[in-house]
């Protein structure tokens, strides 16, 4: 069956179009606009519900003449990520009026979750490049926003921007990548699909074959992973998403848990079938076990419970990377069996936070035990999903942990990896120890002997309760029966992903297995470690205390204090209010630039530019010229030097005559008439001798040549227009500017090619003119000493 426009359209516009009309909905519905968006998100999940079973591509033409359209594919694998988004977009949008009651600035809040809601969906169901990477910055918009919600919070602020330094700049490796994928998918494609992912997807072999000849695998791999790992908290770039927890908790369950950080996850799931090999399995896996390991490790030494359950989600989302990294199936099935547990459980956890917060009033780990006699329903929905988070049998996170195992000790079957094939397994354990405890730790908020100065803590409302409620049952569902998980969605996901797939089977395991002993021993460890939980702890805190560097936000400040200051010390070198600078600096923009375009368009061939055919009238108007330009340069007094500069510019004039151009000679004869009237005006005010040291004359040359130079090259690339054998340049132009100049009539290319570089250079005299003219002003008072 395939997919349907509007439907899918409908989708992904409705959020946003909710969006923009939040400050109206506001105005009406007050603090229950969260309700108006429990509507939005479930219908955007009924309807993407209607596409299930269904695959192909549907979509609208936007940019044509790039071969660029709004172009969205349906498959098991983009609708999973879809649903999960809505679905778990309604449960928030349900627990957040209870939560933010009494907050400023809602309807800035409830409209950049539903943006965010529509990007996300945009993102899992966009099958064009372009349209991907915008919605993929979108995400990142909104996500600074909500994260820096509390405007008045330095800390909120600082994490809103560290987020988006780090998950834009991402992406913009991630774009670059994008644009190599383009250039090679034309080739092998067809220009019409060049920015098409889902035909570059059907023919994976092909594409994968193309990008090694062009020598251009490695460099998207390594584009794509640096993108990906920005997005999804990888090591080392996990840094932003344990500080972006200063976000209201509504968000941290929503971005930073089940869909945001998961959208690395899903472009590695997506491309995998097409980049999947042995270079992918090393840097993958790798970065997939490195970032759960380590950040299992820094959620052990968290002491707030936020910040514990962000460092287990970076942990997390490593795991989904080294699943969709190892190349076997039991890779494919971890990645995409995990991402949808992970979402069902951290959803809850992350609520369950906000709940223990917003009524025990602290969310120190330290302050909080024994809640289970207050929080009664709490704990029950913790025990779930904690348990499930730990890997524990039979609940849902062991099922998807043990398809981790099961790729780890195949890798070493699949591929030649050497020594590798036995540290993955080990690495893989190691880690999953540290969820061990600390799942344990969260899960002891509720048990143990409660804290004398907590004081009393009321039972949540009602609303606060129902969504993460709701995510432990389709826990303890999935949990129960995990085969109804894999039937109704997962497997089609698996599907999108392999690279060989087949029917998956999940369930509580009936005979040993090397697997099995890898959770056994992982289980078994945790639990005997937990006792020493307290020294652990203290041990991790240490670490980045006594080495500073160890420290992830250490490495962020000192390169933002560094570019902060390096850049206020190249403002202050620039702006340093002396006018010979300023020209300087704008002379040297306006060569760069110009021969910079030159070089990228492959303008400059110095065999073929340089020849001499003109008339004698020319030559020797020309030969004066350059006699008076001397003359300039070794003048003794200001006076000379004004009078043979004129010269100079009255042998151009003479130069545009004999060329045949009488309106360029005219105004070049009453500019340079003017010029000589206002230095000859002037010139007593000029002092007569300047101080300039070595250095600045140095200086001067060197911009002198460069100036020269780049007219020079100017001259000889327009003269060298007229093609050979050709009587008419206007005729020839007029029959190549659209073929070749891109446009889509000789307008455009007019405007573009010789508007756009004449502004250009009309930009550089007036800037020039007008330093002049202050030169001449700063100098009535004594000089200028630069």
């Amino acid at each position: 069956m395939p997919p349907e426009l509007s439907v899918v359209l409908a989708a992904v516009a409705l959020p946003f179009v909710a969006a923009v009309s939040t400050p109206v909905l506001f105005r009406v519905l007050g603090e229950r606009t969260g309700y108006a968006g429990v509507a939005v998100a479930l219908t955007s999940f009924l309807l993407l519900a209607t596409q299930l079973g269904s695959e192909g591509a549907v979509g609208l033409a936007w940019i044509p003449s790039l071969n660029i359209s709004l172009r969205f594919a349906i498959d098991g694998w983009g609708l999973l990520f879809a649903l999960l988004a809505c679905g778990i977009g309604t449960l928030i949008f349900l627990y957040s009026p209870a939560y933010m009651h009494g907050e400023s600035s809602l309807p800035r809040f409830y409209a950049a979750l539903l943006a965010f809601m529509g990007s996300i969906v945009g993102v899992a169901l966009a099958a064009d490049l372009i349209a991907i990477f915008l919605f993929w910055e979108l995400t990142s918009l909104c996500s600074f926003v909500l994260i820096g919600h509390y405007t008045a919070d330095d800390s909120s602020q600082y994490a809103a921007r560290m987020a988006m330094f780090v998950t834009v700049g991402g992406g913009l490796f991630l774009l670059v990548g994008f644009l190599l994928l383009a250039l090679v998918a034309g080739d092998v494609l067809g220009s019409e699909f060049a920015f098409n992912l889902a035909a570059m997807l059907e023919s994976p072999n092909e594409m994968a074959d193309a990008l090694r000849e062009e020598g251009l695998f490695l460099p998207v791999l390594g584009l794509i992973a640096i993108g990906a790992g920005a997005k999804s908290a990888q090591v080392p770039l996990h840094f932003w998403l344990p500080n972006a927890m200063a976000a209201p908790t509504p968000v941290s369950a929503f971005l930073h848990s089940a869909t945001m950080v998961k959208v690395g996850v899903y472009f590695v799931g997506r491309v995998r079938p097409m980049l999947v090999g042995p270079e992918w399995l090393f840097l993958f896996a790798t970065l997939g076990l490195t970032t759960m390991t380590v950040c299992a490790i820094l959620a052990v030494g968290s002491t707030d419970i936020k910040e514990l359950l962000a460092y287990s989600t970076a942990s997390h989302l490593g795991l989904m990377i080294a699943g969709f990294g190892f190349t076997s199936i039991y890779g494919a099935e971890a990645g995409v069996f995990h991402l949808f547990n992970h979402a069902l459980f951290k959803a809850a956890l992350f609520l369950v936070a906000g709940i223990v917060a917003h009524q025990a009033g602290t969310r120190r780990l330290e302050n909080l035990s024994g809640l289970r006699h207050d929080l009664p329903i709490t704990t029950a929905i913790t025990a779930i999903v904690a348990l499930s988070m730990a890997g524990i049998p039979p609940f849902s996170g062991f099922y998807s942990k043990e398809l981790l195992f099961e790729a780890a000790v195949e890798a070493r079957h699949v591929h030649d990896i050497g020594v590798l094939g036995w540290l993955y397994p080990a690495i893989a354990v190691f880690g999953s120890i540290f969820t061990v405890l600390y799942s344990l730790r969260f899960l002891s908020l509720f048990f143990g002997e409660r804290p004398e100065e907590l004081g009393h803590v009321d039972r949540p409302s009602v609303m606060l309760l129902v969504s993460p409620a709701v995510l432990a049952a389709l826990t303890a569902i999935v949990s129960v029966d995990p085969e109804i998980a894999v039937h109704a969605i997962v497997q089609s996901g698996v599907d999108a992903t392999a690279v060989d797939p087949h029917e998956m089977h999940v369930g509580i395991p009936t005979a040993y297995s090397p697997p099995v002993g890898m959770s056994a021993v992982t289980i078994g460890l945790g639990f005997l470690a937990y006792p020493f939980y307290g020294r652990i702890h203290g041990g991790v805190r240490a670490i980045p205390e006594l080495i500073p560097p160890i420290g992830a936000n250490w490495w962020y400040d000192t390169i933002v204090d560094g570019l902060t200051d390096g850049g206020a010390r190249l403002a202050a070198r620039i702006h340093n209010g002396l006018l010979r600078t300023y020209a300087t600096w704008t002379l040297a923009s306006t060569c760069a630039l110009t021969l910079a375009g030159f070089a990228a368009t492959a303008t400059i061939v110095p065999t073929d530019l340089i020849e001499f055919d003109a008339p004698i009238a020319i030559a020797l108007v020309m030969l004066v010229a350059v006699m008076a330009a001397v003359a300039v340069v070794r003048s003794t007094s200001h006076i000379a030097g004004i009078l043979t500069l004129s010269i100079l510019g009255f042998m151009i004039a003479i130069f545009y005559i004999l060329a045949s151009a009488p309106d360029l000679a005219l105004t070049q004869l009453v500019v340079e008439t003017l010029v000589l009237v206002i230095f000859l005006l002037v010139i007593e005010e000029i002092p007569e001798y300047y101080e300039v040291g070595l250095g600045r004359v140095a200086r001067d040359a060197v911009l002198s040549v460069a100036v020269g130079a780049t007219a020079f090259v100017t001259v000889l690339v327009t003269t060298d227009a007229r093609p050979a054998g050709s009587t008419s340049i206007a005729r020839y132009y007029t029959e190549q500017a659209v073929p070749e100049g891109g446009g889509t009539n000789i307008v455009n290319v007019i405007l573009v090619d010789f508007r756009g570089f004449d502004t250009l250079g009309e930009l550089a005299v007036v800037a020039l003119a007008a330093i002049s003219i202050l030169t001449l002003i700063v100098m009535r008072n004594g000089g200028d000493d630069e």
